[in-house]
């Protein structure tokens, strides 16, 4: 089936908050300032999206900015960038104890990806 052109041109965000996690972003925005995202590969946190404080956390320069949600910005490194590069992230919140360096840690909530695969359009518009 040919897509419309207007499916073509829509680029899809590649990462998503939902409507509990803007406010527990919010939160700890009012808490600590500016705050940003990076998604753990692993290690100590499994692979959990981190939040810190803005200046806290040392991107590299060739970690890949996926977007921003709830006007933070969200990162991972190349080599995951290149495994999840076809799909959605969806940034929620559950109840549970956070990353041990995440700011949410404490909270009695932490943040959880859940993904979707992007649709043939999607991947289309992100020339995949």
């Amino acid at each position: 089936m040919p897509l419309a052109s207007s499916e073509l041109n829509t680029v899809p965000a590649r990462v998503l908050a939902t409507d509990t996690a803007l406010e527990l972003i919010a939160q700890l925005q009012a808490k600590y300032g500016a705050v940003l995202f990076h998604q753990s590969g692993g290690c100590c946190d499994g692979s959990a999206p981190m939040c810190y404080p803005v200046g806290d956390y040392l991107l590299s320069p060739d970690d890949v900015k996926l977007g921003e949600i709830g006007g933070a910005g969200f990162y991972m490194s190349p080599s995951q960038f290149e495994y999840w590069k076809h799909t959605q992230l969806i940034i929620d919140v559950v109840e549970g104890i956070g990353g041990m360096f995440s700011l949410e840690n404490g909270t009695g909530k932490r943040f959880l990806t859940r993904s979707r695969l992007f649709t043939e359009a999607e991947l289309a518009a992100l020339s995949l």
